[in-house]
């Protein structure tokens, strides 16, 4: 029996006295503790669990397991997050915005190459972060291709795997990943991919601060997708009207507002 699989989505681990790369309220809300992380993985792992990356999860295994990825490549992937999963045999993949690499908080190169030659599989988060929907064609090859062929040049080693940034997605923009070369597209949709989904529309689930334990256990046997999926619908319709740079400052505006209560 193949397992439909869950795509779980971190960003930066907050690690004790060490300062986050970004401090507005929609980026910390994506800010999960490095003490829950590992809480979350060994809860996941106490439930027979297997922790996988992308092209393992791709395979659909008859074994249940459940996809970790990160975006952004945060130098807490390296610091914070792969220990954990190397206790816990769990895979992983790492999607790395190219252009942040040696940024403050962000991986530099030589941390990026200890990360994939200790096992995790690296994929690509675009060249510097953009909404993808809203880039000319030569836009998405710079993102896109342009910024895979620099991880490829700094590793040796294909990359295969690619995430949007935002999850902005669309039929121009998978079009695009295949035309890159990438294996496959993963979006913020919240649903479960099974073997017959569109390897370049897959869906995955964002891991928020507020989450307990428990609830990522849940998400992991894909519980409580359809709330979720309710919510990104609402979300979805919000971008189309609002467009997605006015969505983005209203839900700044929204969050920095609850923030103060």
């Amino acid at each position: 029996m193949r397992w439909p699989i869950v795509f779980l989505m971190y960003h930066e681990l907050k690690l004790p006295g060490r300062r986050l790369c970004q401090h507005n309220p929609g980026y910390v809300r994506y800010v999960v503790g490095a003490a829950e992380f590992q809480t979350q993985m060994q809860l996941l792992h106490t439930g027979d669990w297997r922790g996988l990356n992308v092209s393992q999860a791709l395979g659909f295994p008859s074994r249940p397991g459940v996809a970790i990825t990160f975006d952004d490549g945060c130098e807490t992937d390296l610091l914070a997050a792969a220990p954990v999963l190397l206790e816990l045999g769990f895979g992983a993949t790492f999607y790395i915005t190219a252009g942040f690499l040696g940024n403050r908080g962000f991986l530099r190169r030589g941390q990026l190459q200890e990360l994939s030659k200790l096992g995790f599989e690296i994929g690509c988060h675009s060249l510097t972060h953009p909404h993808l929907t809203d880039l000319d064609d030569p836009g998405l090859r710079r993102e896109m291709l342009g910024a895979k062929q620099q991880l490829e040049d700094i590793l040796g080693r294909p990359i295969e795997h690619f995430s949007c940034p935002g999850g902005r997605c669309n039929q121009r923009v998978a079009g695009a990943a295949r035309e890159a070369g990438y294996r496959s597209l993963a979006t913020s949709r919240a649903r479960a991919n099974r073997a017959s989904s569109d390897p370049y529309g897959l869906g995955r689930i964002a891991v928020l601060r507020s989450m307990p334990a428990l609830a990522v256990q849940e998400l992991a046997r894909g519980e409580g997708l359809w709330s979720l999926n309710l919510r990104n619908a609402m979300q979805n319709s919000a971008k189309a009207v609002l467009g997605n740079s006015l969505y983005d400052r209203f839900r700044e505006s929204v969050l920095q507002g609850l923030s103060t209560l």
